[in-house]
C-alpha cells in the first residue's frame, strides 16, 4: 500500500486541513523531512506534525493553493519521498546506554534552548511595551485632553510589537525572500501600518 492512502483527511475549512498519519512516518527523522517537504509548496505558511498524536496539520493560502491543488502537490511529495526510501524506518538504536544518555541529554539541551529562546521574545516584547509606556508618560497632557484615544493608541502600539514579533521569523526567512508569493501578508502588514498611522493624525 502507497504511503498516500494512509493519510486520512480529518478536518477541512478554508485555508487548513488535517490528518491522520500513519505511525511509520512519525520518527523524528521523517517527520522533519515531511514538515520541512511541505513547507516548502506553494501556499503552505504553517506545518505542524503531532508525532505522539499521529496528525498532520497544515495551513495555507486559499487565493495562492487551493485544496486540490495542495492535496495534489503533498500526494506527488510523499510519492518522490518513497521513491527515494525518505519514509522507510531506520534500524532499530544499537547505542551502548552512555550514548543512550548523551542523546536524550542533547534533547533536553534543544527543549532549554527553545524555553529560552521564548523567554527572550516576551522579554524583548516587555522591554519594547516599557519604552512605548515611557514615550507616553512624557506627554502627559494627551492622556489627559482624550484618556479614551490614549488607552486606545498604547494598545494599538502594544498589538503591533505582538504581531511583528510573532512574525518576525516567516517576515525575514520568507515574506523577504519571497515578496510576490507573500503579496498578500505584505499588503496587510502595509495597511497595518496605515491604520496605525491614520489614527495618530490629529482630526
Amino acid at each position: 500500500m502507497s504511503i498516500q492512502k494512509e493519510f486520512v483527511l480529518r478536518h477541512r475549512v478554508d485555508g487548513h486541513i488535517r490528518f491522520q498519519i500513519p505511525a511509520q512516518i512519525c520518527s523524528v527523522e521523517i517527520a522533519k523531512t515531511i514538515t520541512e517537504g511541505i513547507s516548502a509548496l506553494d501556499g503552505v505558511y504553517r506545518v505542524n506534525l503531532y508525532r505522539g498524536q499521529q496528525k498532520l496539520s497544515i495551513r495555507f493560502d486559499e487565493a495562492v493553493c487551493d485544496f486540490k491543488s495542495l492535496a495534489r502537490q503533498l500526494f506527488q511529495l510523499l510519492a518522490e519521498l518513497e521513491e527515494k526510501g525518505a519514509l522507510k524506518a531506520k534500524p532499530v538504536s544499537t547505542l551502548v546506554p552512555w550514548q543512550e544518555k548523551a542523546k536524550t541529554k542533547l534533547g533536553d539541551m534543544k527543549a532549554t534552548r527553545w524555553v529560552k529562546q521564548k523567554f527572550g521574545d516576551a522579554k524583548e516584547t516587555v522591554q519594547a511595551a516599557k519604552v512605548i509606556t515611557k514615550l507616553g508618560m512624557k506627554k502627559p497632557t494627551a492622556f489627559m485632553q482624550d484618556p479614551e484615544k490614549a488607552v486606545i493608541d498604547f494598545l494599538n502600539d502594544i498589538l503591533v510589537i505582538f504581531l511583528i514579533r510573532l512574525h518576525w521569523d516567516n517576515i525575514t526567512q520568507h515574506w523577504l525572500l519571497k515578496p510576490l508569493k507573500h503579496r498578500y501578508e505584505w499588503m496587510a502588514l502595509f495597511y497595518m501600518f496605515f491604520l496605525l498611522v491614520r489614527s495618530r493624525r490629529k482630526k
